[in-house]
């Protein structure tokens, strides 16, 4: 196992960030290895390097305590952007763990993505943070069906043991929801997909469902992206080509019927799937909180 130096690790946002209300944002690891063959991290603008081999960061929970401390401003830290704090090297190093702990005695909130089931190990630590500052919980899953997630998600935990996670974290009294995104363009664009993973979040007690209608694809990545579906699916990657050329934002040719398919079905079965929304309802108590102390 390789550690590399950081010399920081949280990174501070000029304003809000859009992207789910965080104001901080902190990865423990460098690299990921889920293999998901649409993985925007592995674009050349990132610089990482042998993107599926995980490399923890050289005292980064020394440098995050410190770095806590140091923050005049309390916020939500995201976690997860670029590789998922929940990857087979934590179980044994627990640097996630060991930073919720330090963001819980710091009094911060936290925003997290992942797609590992280990996430519900540290469900203690989530409902402390969550007794004084927001937290968000978000589990990606873009399909329930277990034949195609193993191939476009051939290292993570099945979309079942995923949406259990869901379930458990709201069981144990937690704002947790899923990440539909990205929904990839002739493979998943369906309604039967989305009606079926929309009423599997529903029996697992969702909070929320977010979606992304499409799918993103720059240099390497897309190269990457269309040689696994060559490997997996002759003859696809010649439709990605003709129908989005060069496009970095490839939208689903049926996007818009999906998507008003999505939000009636969610605003059928009390939801939330709009961005606005989730952030309202994982921060309101919290900023109200702010706002009253104020005076």
């Amino acid at each position: 196992m390789e550690w590399i130096k950081a010399k920081t690790i949280l990174s501070s946002f000029k304003r809000e960030d859009k992207w789910f209300g965080t104001e901080y944002n902190m990865n423990l690891y460098r690299g990921c290895p889920h293999g998901c063959i649409y993985c925007d991290s592995r674009s050349e603008c990132y610089h990482v390097e042998d993107f599926d081999r995980v490399r923890p960061k050289e005292r980064a929970l020394e440098i995050l305590e410190r770095e806590l401390g140091s923050r005049r401003r309390r916020g939500v830290i995201a976690m997860g952007a670029m590789s998922d704090p929940y990857n087979p090297l934590e179980k044994s190093l627990c640097l996630t763990r060991g930073a919720l702990d330090l963001i819980d005695r710091a009094r911060f909130g936290a925003g997290l993505a992942t797609k590992s089931s280990l996430v519900t190990r540290d469900i203690p630590l989530f409902r402390r943070i969550s007794s004084h500052s927001p937290l968000l919980l978000k589990i990606t899953v873009t399909t329930m069906d277990e034949s195609l997630a193993s191939v476009i998600e051939p290292r993570v935990s099945s979309p079942g043991e995923r949406m259990d996670a869901v379930a458990e974290l709201r069981d144990a009294g937690l704002f947790a929801g899923v990440l539909l995104m990205p929904v990839l363009p002739f493979l998943e664009d369906n309604a039967e997909n989305i009606l079926s993973l929309i009423d599997r979040a529903d029996n697992a007690g969702a909070s929320f469902i977010f979606a992304g209608f499409g799918v993103t694809l720059r240099d390497n990545q897309r190269d990457w992206y269309y040689n696994q579906l060559d490997r997996h699916f002759p003859g696809l990657s010649d439709q990605y080509r003709t129908f989005f050329k060069d496009s970095y934002a490839c939208a689903l040719p049926k996007a818009n019927a999906l998507e008003t398919l999505f939000r009636k079905e969610c605003a059928k079965r009390n939801i939330l799937y709009r961005m606005e929304d989730i952030i309202g309802a994982y921060r309101r108590d919290y900023d109200k909180d702010r706002q009253l102390g104020l005076f």
